[in-house]
């Protein structure tokens, strides 16, 4: 069931309080029905920042979880900032989702503060589509400092979420200033009617939404143009299961 339109109405209020009526910089419609219903103005918020992580600690969903931020940012226009800390990017693979080499500005830096200082330099530029930096800790102190400075720019936001040690993931539980938290775990791939690999398949679980509710979708992964899609046992259903929804 869709939510009612006095619902509709009390989250743009609350989305207007939290920005200070500040002037919007618009959204980035994924372009999936399913889950444009579930964002405030039906596309993710630019001028914001916004949170990916992978479910787990392996590669696997970290770099389904890189590759899902990579879909976001090669549907923006305009060059895109990547900070990393280690150098272990695989630029092909952005490539492979719409996110050419000749769009990306890498930084490499060696610890969280050099990334969170690069990554801010970065928005204080303006002029960028996007700015992508990969974080372990993210303090609600810096967030906000990357949300306001995301405001003022303008530029849509994605802090990356990484962490060397399985004991340090628990950070991403903690609250901080983003519009948006995402989860993304890999799934298996449909099988195909002849021998070969099939498009990727994720799990992804969208944890916190200001002025929205959560939810999770299972969705096939990013085409060559950064494009999600239903997975096709879903296709022909609006939402996640009741049973799967959670507040925000």
């Amino acid at each position: 069931m869709g939510s009612s339109p006095a619902i509709g109405v009390l989250r743009e209020k609350i989305r207007r309080l939290e920005a200070g009526d500040k002037p919007s910089a618009g959204v980035l419609p994924f372009g999936v029905a399913a889950v444009d219903a579930r964002l405030p103005g039906g596309g993710l918020a630019r001028g914001a920042l916004h949170e990916v992580a992978g479910a787990g600690n392996g590669a696997l969903d970290g770099a389904a979880a890189a590759l899902f931020a990579a879909g976001i940012m090669a549907r923006a226009r305009g060059q895109i900032l990547w900070c990393v800390r280690d150098q272990d990017l695989f630029a092909p693979g952005l490539a492979a989702v719409g996110l050419g080499a000749d769009r990306v500005v890498y930084v490499e830096a060696g610890d969280d503060q050099t990334v969170l200082a690069c990554f801010e330099e970065g928005l204080r530029h303006g002029g960028l589509g996007g700015v992508v930096a990969e974080i372990g800790r993210l303090s609600m102190t810096n967030s906000r400092r990357l949300q306001l400075a995301a405001e003022g720019a303008g530029t849509l936001v994605i802090a990356l979420r990484r962490w060397r040690r399985q004991s340090d993931a628990a950070d991403f539980g903690q609250p901080t200033a983003a519009m948006t938290r995402w989860r993304v775990s890999v799934l298996p791939s449909a099988p195909l009617a002849v021998p070969g690999i099939g498009r990727a398949r994720w799990l992804v679980e969208l944890l916190r939404c200001r002025a929205g509710e959560s939810a999770d979708f299972e969705v096939e992964g990013c085409d060559h143009e950064g494009r999600l899609a239903l997975s096709a046992g879903l296709a022909d259903q609006s939402f996640a299961p009741a049973g799967a929804k959670r507040r925000a």
